[in-house]
């Protein structure tokens, strides 16, 4: 059966094809901080242990509903690491840094997200895709205030 939501095929692939870099951006924003969740040491450990916890679980929850949006819009997501590191725009961390060092990519990476949102609202917003619109919009606030809340920490 044919999509028919009143966005065209064209603007939807376009709106889709931004969908998938902010899933994968966000995918792998969740991954690093898992890790980091996982590995962090020093004088902050307690605070950024569980501080690093509440973002990635609010990250998993996130590329959920990224990946819903761009099935909506009847586009398949992309659900590997291959393609998800070909579609990143964070790269992948080495080794353990120190949770300095992690705090600071960690702010890198929530502000490149909001980057990567402002890249999709645009034709979301040019073809009155109110629905994808408010994901974006909702997904920049939030991370626009974790970097905020990051950069605190320095």
């Amino acid at each position: 059966m044919n999509i028919d939501i009143g966005i065209n095929e064209q603007d939807r692939l376009n709106i889709a094809a931004g969908l998938k870099r902010l899933l994968a951006d966000s995918y792998t924003l969740y991954l690093q901080t898992h890790n980091f969740h996982w590995n962090v040491t020093g004088p902050q450990f307690r605070e950024l242990h569980l501080m690093f916890e509440e973002h990635y679980t609010e990250l998993a929850t996130a590329v959920d509903e990224i990946a819903e949006r761009i099935r909506t819009l009847d586009v398949a997501a992309p659900g590997t690491y291959k393609s998800f590191a070909e579609l990143s725009s964070i790269k992948e961390v080495e080794g353990v840094p120190a949770a300095k060092e992690m705090i600071d990519i960690l702010t890198h990476g929530h502000e490149q997200v909001v980057k990567t949102c402002r890249e999709v609202l645009v034709p979301a917003q040019e073809a009155s895709d109110e629905s994808t619109a408010a994901l974006v919009s909702d997904r920049m606030r939030v991370h626009e205030k974790t970097a905020w809340m990051l950069r605190a920490l320095q």
